[in-house]
């Protein structure tokens, strides 16, 4: 949030952890919300509310990606990171619950313009990931050769 607010960003961050959102808090909007075990908590009229980047790091929660894709506005930027299969292997997580199964990202985001997309090992720390950059637009002969820098435009 940090990074994004110094561009002139307004940001909304979500954490269920307390220290994360105190910290976060000089950045923006930081809500504190329980988004596994209780409702999402960014609503407006019943949908989704809808953002120009959805941002998410280290976090998987399956039940979860209807809703981060469908609160993509129209040309929204979906930036996901988070542990792969092989992770159980260096280290946590473990568990297949929080680990992405091969290309599953690309699945995710099989409606998306998807921009770029990684699914291996990185060494430093050892760890394994998939990462995915796609824009919710549909895919024409002349986006697929527009160049990544001229996709997302934040105020």
């Amino acid at each position: 949030m940090k990074y994004l607010t110094e561009q002139g960003c307004h940001c909304v961050g979500i954490d269920r952890s307390t220290e994360a959102i105190d910290s976060a808090r000089v950045y923006g909007t930081a809500l504190q919300a329980d988004i596994e075990n209780g409702p999402w908590p960014l609503i407006c009229e019943g949908q989704p509310q809808t953002f120009d980047a959805v941002i998410v790091t280290n976090y998987l929660w399956r039940p979860l990606f209807p809703t981060l894709l469908a609160s993509l506005a129209p040309g929204g930027l979906l930036l996901y990171e988070t542990f792969a299969d092989g992770n159980e292997s260096v280290g946590k997580p473990s568990r297949a619950d929080f680990l992405l199964k091969p290309a599953e990202l690309l699945q995710w985001c099989k409606d998306l313009r998807v921009i770029a997309f990684e699914d291996g090992f990185l060494a430093q720390p050892a760890r394994f990931v998939q990462r995915i950059a796609a824009v919710n637009a549909p895919v024409t002969p002349e986006s697929a050769q527009m160049p990544a820098r001229h996709l997302l435009s934040l105020e």
